[in-house]
């Protein structure tokens, strides 16, 4: 591994100063930061950790204001997501991913804020003693593109990388229109999820997560998620689905579907968006929308990723299949 400096930061103020320096990055949980320091696969790794689970006030909470909107504090664990019965109620998709989360043991220890900060998974990128000095690492070369890329994206490369982002919570927080507020400024979840060198967010080097905001969802209006994996537990997505959709008089009025696991990004099914909106859920209809996704994916997939596209079909259709219908 490689040797660090670990320092407790007090405060958010403290945390960002400590930032000020070269080679720092924050810690909260570490389930995603100590495998990657472990692995030494980065070429310029940190040298100083600053600890955010030691700050006061903690950033550890979940509470609804006034106006209904969710907030979640950065380092709120995962398995408290999961387990709140305020989320499951208003955002139901997100306590649904929270739960799809690796393992009891990581839920327990990760947080939110980590959870969306992750590094690519792409075993090139990840490779010991950095080996493959890729291009999200500042070399020439994405060496899935031709190598092994049977789990990587579908719908092509964005800046010449493929590797997938790994966030199950990423796909609802876009899907639901959240606000990702940080130390300098508050992101549209859609914008924060960016390459961006080794992260797959828009973080500048001094920049810290400190809440997630949701805002309530329209009247009639339900979320689903839903996640393939090989694994049943402590795997990342072959492809998710988070769905949020609104009936009315038996139809959709407005849809939000947003795939994980297929792209650099969480990407948004804008073809089965398209085709559901004004139609009833049926199995009929439901197919036909993950179709349209499925036929676009297939344009850019690769020989030996194109089987995700078929996958991606049958979860956008499982995902609008599992909201309940509307006839108000």
């Amino acid at each position: 591994m490689y040797p660090f400096t670990h320092i407790n930061a007090d405060s958010l103020a403290s945390a960002t100063a400590a930032l000020g320096t070269a080679n720092t990055q924050v810690i909260a949980g570490g389930t995603d930061l100590i495998t990657y320091m472990r692995l030494m696969c980065s070429p310029n790794p940190p040298t100083t950790l600053v600890n955010l689970k030691t700050i006061s006030p903690s950033l550890d909470y979940i509470n609804v204001d006034s106006s209904g909107t969710l907030h979640v504090g950065a380092l709120t664990t995962i398995a408290e997501i999961a387990a709140s019965s305020v989320v499951a109620t208003g955002w139901n998709a997100l306590a649904q991913a929270a739960l799809a989360v690796s393992s009891p043991e990581l839920r327990n220890q990760g947080t939110i804020g980590g959870n969306i900060s992750q590094k690519p998974r792409c075993p090139y990128f990840r490779f010991w003693g950095n080996q493959f000095p890729c291009l999200r690492k500042g070399g020439t070369t994405c060496f899935s593109l031709i190598g092994v890329n049977r789990y990587h994206s579908i719908f092509g490369p964005d800046g010449g990388c493929i590797a997938v982002c790994p966030s199950d919570t990423a796909p609802v927080l876009v899907a639901m229109g959240a606000s990702i507020v940080t130390t300098v400024k508050t992101w549209a979840a859609a914008d924060f999820f960016v390459i961006k060198g080794e992260q797959i967010n828009s973080l500048a080097a001094n920049e810290i997560v400190t809440e997630i905001q949701i805002p309530a969802l329209p009247a009639n209006t339900t979320s689903t998620f839903l996640k393939w994996s090989f694994r049943k537990a402590i795997d990342f997505a072959l492809v998710s689905c988070a769905a949020v959709i609104t009936q009315s008089s038996g139809s959709v009025s407005a849809a939000t579907i947003v795939l994980g696991g297929v792209y650099n990004t969480p990407k948004r099914a804008t073809d089965a968006e398209t085709y559901i909106t004004g139609k009833a859920i049926t199995t009929s209809s439901a197919d036909s929308a993950g179709l349209a996704t499925k036929t676009t994916a297939l344009n850019t997939a690769l020989p030996a990723n194109a089987y995700k596209a078929q996958i991606a079909k049958t979860m956008i259709k499982r995902a609008l299949l599992n909201l309940p219908a509307y006839t108000t």
